[in-house]
């Protein structure tokens, strides 16, 4: 699936990068900015980072449960980033301190 249309990456680019960078270090914070530079891409638009994001939790979890690690070791991303999205989640729908609806462009 083509996850970035301006640097034409596909999803499987990216979790590749991803795997190769958690090899390096299993335990590093894996951003879309370092996964792009990985890749010697950068982000354009950035609208594709939001499904960076969840494809870097996805397979950082997959990742550590793959591993040796033990349960107590691994932390759940992914729920950290739901709580998050329902605290802020609102601010995200306002753009210019206006309603998406009410935006003349």
């Amino acid at each position: 699936m083509l996850v970035c249309h301006c640097n034409v990456i596909t999803e499987k680019e990216i979790e590749q990068t991803i795997v190769s960078l958690l090899d390096e270090d299993p335990w590093q914070l894996i951003v879309p900015a370092k996964v792009y530079h990985a890749m010697h891409k950068r982000g354009r638009c950035c609208g594709c980072f939001p499904n960076v994001v969840e494809t870097i939790i996805r397979v950082t979890e997959e990742y550590h449960a793959r591993s040796k690690a033990g349960g107590a070791d691994i932390v759940s991303h992914l729920d950290r980033v739901r709580q998050l999205r329902i605290q802020y989640g609102n601010r995200s729908r306002i753009h210019e301190r206006r309603q998406a609806g009410n935006r003349a462009a």
